[in-house]
């Protein structure tokens, strides 16, 4: 991550003109030294994001919140992240990576560390939403960097590696919360106000050592030499240049009149439905079907997300190797709406982690190729902004989804129609991602 570099740890400068093995090696160094770190910083962010959904199992009676209420501060998280996320990302593209991404992780862990001080659903509500607009542009910003390092033609790979952060996650998240809760009563406060202190400040020092250590651009990178780094500008200068006319877009003002572009962001708000609205709820459902321990809510709910994190590359790979993203999509999404209606019905423990599983695997299999279809036809500009507008219309979904499953919840006592919305919104992003045009998941193969 830093500028400063080793003997050994600069690549052999090997000529790489022509050499496909050392052009994959320049890559498979990249890929080393970025992604582990910003898996990292991303699964800070998930859990910063959706420990609410731990705290809620104690949280709510010590703070006077209802269900309907949790899930309206749950979305309006959402509604803060929508609202800046185009925003922040074309700062982040002014001003540099390194002091964008900074900054963001300082203020959302400072405003994470402040949830330990709600009372009442006003404080409750105002603390998500600042918490959204804190986080804005976080995740689009990744995406938009690894374009600055990662030539178009080896960037599926180095993404699929950089998702299954969400479902590494799932697996640290809601265990790690289950045990920092366990400090209930310690220095006077609540378990779940060590949980937003704790892990707020997580952020706030990596944070910091992302301001002291990641590079900007291939050009900070010590570790790579001079002649790599200029094969490397090279490859990412004919990226740019590499767009087909009647299938690609290069600049902004040309996708936002784009169908596509609105279609594929509707997709996507109707897989993060599933998505969200199986995440925030999650140990709510275990809780209702067992009366298990917080830590024991916590390590159970963890077994749905170590299974999708194992298929979820397996699913990725599988549709980059046969060139094909639409129906690895819909399947997926078919498969996680099964699994949601399925839970709906599950009144025992065995059941309802069963059918999670099958839920998460349709969920988060989803996600790879339909970011590798997303990226395809969007070059220059347009990515910068068009992957900023596919996610922050995704994320209305984190609004939509907790609410409406709260709200179902509080007034039929029952968590069935909330997760059979849920199914249903899945089940139209199957059918819609069948109508994106082939030419999209076909093209610039190459």
């Amino acid at each position: 991550m830093s500028s400063g570099a080793t003997a050994q740890d600069i690549i052999p400068a090997t000529p790489v003109g022509g050499d496909a093995a050392a052009a994959a090696g320049i890559v498979s160094c990249i890929t080393r030294r970025l992604i582990p770190f910003l898996c990292l910083l991303f699964v800070v962010n998930y859990l910063d994001r959706t420990n609410v959904a731990m705290a809620k199992l104690r949280m709510l009676g010590d703070a006077g919140i209802s269900e309907a209420a949790y899930g309206l501060g749950a979305g309006l998280f959402f509604i803060g992240y929508f609202l800046f996320e185009v925003p922040s990302n074309l700062i982040l593209e002014r001003v540099g990576a390194r002091i964008w991404i900074a900054r963001i992780m300082i203020t959302w862990g400072v405003i994470s560390a402040a949830m330990m001080f709600v009372r009442g659903p006003r404080s409750f509500f105002a603390l998500r939403f600042i918490l959204g607009v804190a986080e804005a542009g976080f995740f689009p910003g990744i995406v938009l960097y690894l374009t600055y390092w990662v030539p178009c033609s080896r960037r599926a790979g180095a993404l699929a590696a950089f998702l299954t952060s969400t479902a590494i996650s799932g697996i640290i998240g809601n265990p790690l919360a289950g045990v920092l809760m366990k400090m209930d009563g310690l220095g006077g406060l609540h378990g779940w106000q060590w949980l937003f202190l704790l892990e707020g400040i997580v952020p706030i020092v990596l944070g910091l050592i992302t301001l002291a250590l990641l590079p900007d651009r291939p050009g900070d990178a010590g570790w790579l030499s001079p002649e790599q780094r200029k094969w490397l500008q090279e490859e990412l200068e004919r990226d740019g240049g590499a767009a087909h006319p009647q299938h690609h877009v290069a600049q902004l003002t040309h996708a936002l009149a784009d169908a596509r572009l609105w279609m594929l962001s509707l997709l996507y708000f109707l897989l993060i439905m599933g998505l969200y609205g199986f995440v925030y709820w999650a140990p709510s459902i275990i809780r209702s079907v067992s009366k298990l321990s917080d830590l024991q809510i916590g390590m159970i709910s963890a077994v749905p997300y170590l299974v999708a994190a194992v298929t979820m590359v397996f699913i990725g790979h599988h549709a980059d190797r046969h060139h094909e993203r639409r129906w690895h999509v819909a399947v997926c999404a078919l498969l996680a709406a099964a699994g949601v209606a399925m839970l709906s019905q599950c009144h025992t423990l065995g059941g309802v982690i069963v059918t999670m599983c099958v839920a998460t695997i349709g969920i988060f299999g989803s996600l790879g190729p339909f970011w590798a279809l997303s990226t395809r036809f969007l070059r220059g500009t347009a990515a910068a902004g068009g992957i900023a507008i596919v996610n922050s219309i995704g994320a209305l979904a984190g609004f939509v989804s907790p609410y409406a499953i709260g709200w179902t919840k509080d007034r039929y006592h029952s968590f069935t129609i909330g997760l059979l919305m849920v199914a249903a919104s899945l089940v139209c992003g199957a059918v819609l991602v069948l109508c994106v045009p082939r030419a999209v998941d076909r093209d610039g193969e190459g």
